[in-house]
């Protein structure tokens, strides 16, 4: 696997022997996917979180993480994972979705969206936003708040958020109290110089961009719910966390939406880490991730509730 130079020791050494995910051919993209996941290594389970598996809305299967040492309704985290629209499942994210309940305090629902390009777009956005209603309508069921419900994603789960974020607020949908993305997918048109640049391995580069959109798009033009770069107006979209990467090609169209927001009148963060590529958090041994996870938890925290609500 061709490694950038200046690349962060700690994710060249585990990267170096990782498999590389190539989204041209799904089941293959799909086998690499589990085998990455395992050997990048996540915690199984915490003793602070009860963990359930549901369908809702209608046929989205879900994985719900309840934080039990909180008492009182918990806010509500609404996450998608990433994958291209191609691969991927809430087991992507476990290790993650662990951590925001089990040190954070929130309730987690994770999104088991359905895939690209057996269910080309909007079929995994329509279970994104479906499942987003659902934890709305029914957060004092598994112990949240609906006053507090946030959505957030990585890369391709990055877009969905920030597409349920717009199709919620011109729909009328389910008030959102906060917007995380991480390093996301937001622009089909991939003329950016991160986009030019990028053209190799680790864990997702130019090509893989190339034929996740192909698959997701299903040879059908985008629009701002599939591409969220091209909405218009970002104004009344909800508080956002957006990071981008330095070796990402998905770089610049992060920092440019993460602009454009704060251009709108939208409360933003926007962070840009060095010396780290396109899913470096998920590389648990890397210290960077550990920041970023963090970073992540304590981003939710400040802007959903304070540590003082946790026991």
């Amino acid at each position: 696997m061709a490694l950038p130079p200046g690349l962060d020791a700690d994710l060249a050494a585990v990267l170096a022997g990782a498999p590389h995910v190539g989204l041209a051919d799904p089941a293959k993209a799909r086998a690499a996917m589990r085998d990455l996941v395992a050997a990048l290594g996540e915690p199984e389970r915490d003793h602070r979180v009860e963990v359930t598996g549901r369908t809702v809305a209608g046929g989205v299967p879900v994985r719900i993480y309840r934080p039990v040492r909180v008492t009182g309704p918990a806010p509500v985290l609404v996450y998608f994972h990433g994958g291209g629209f191609v691969t991927g499942d809430p087991e992507n994210e476990h290790g993650r979705c662990l951590a925001f309940a089990g040190d954070g305090g929130i309730a987690v629902v994770s999104v088991d969206y359905r895939l690209a390009p057996e269910h080309p777009f909007p079929a995994g956005l329509d279970d994104c936003y479906a499942a987003c209603a659902w934890a709305h309508a029914h957060a004092s069921g598994f112990g949240g708040d609906p006053a507090r419900v946030a959505v957030g994603g990585g890369s391709a789960g990055g877009a969905l958020a920030a597409a349920v974020a717009l199709r919620a607020r011109d729909e009328g949908g389910p008030p959102l109290a906060f917007q995380m993305l991480l390093y996301p997918v937001l622009d089909d048109r991939m003329d950016t110089p991160s986009m030019r640049a990028c053209t190799e391995p680790p864990l997702f580069n130019r090509t893989d961009a190339a034929h996740m959109w192909r698959h997701y798009l299903g040879g059908r033009p985008a629009t701002p719910y599939a591409a969220p770069a091209r909405a218009r107006d970002l104004a009344g979209l909800p508080p956002a966390y957006v990071l981008a990467a330095e070796f990402d090609p998905l770089r610049d169209e992060a920092l440019e939406y993460g602009r454009r927001l704060i251009g709108a009148g939208v409360p933003t963060e926007l962070r840009h880490m060095a010396g780290v590529c396109h899913g470096f958090d998920g590389v648990a041994s890397a210290d960077s991730a550990r920041r970023a996870r963090a970073e992540q938890r304590d981003v939710l925290v400040r802007n959903l509730w304070t540590r003082q609500q946790i026991k």
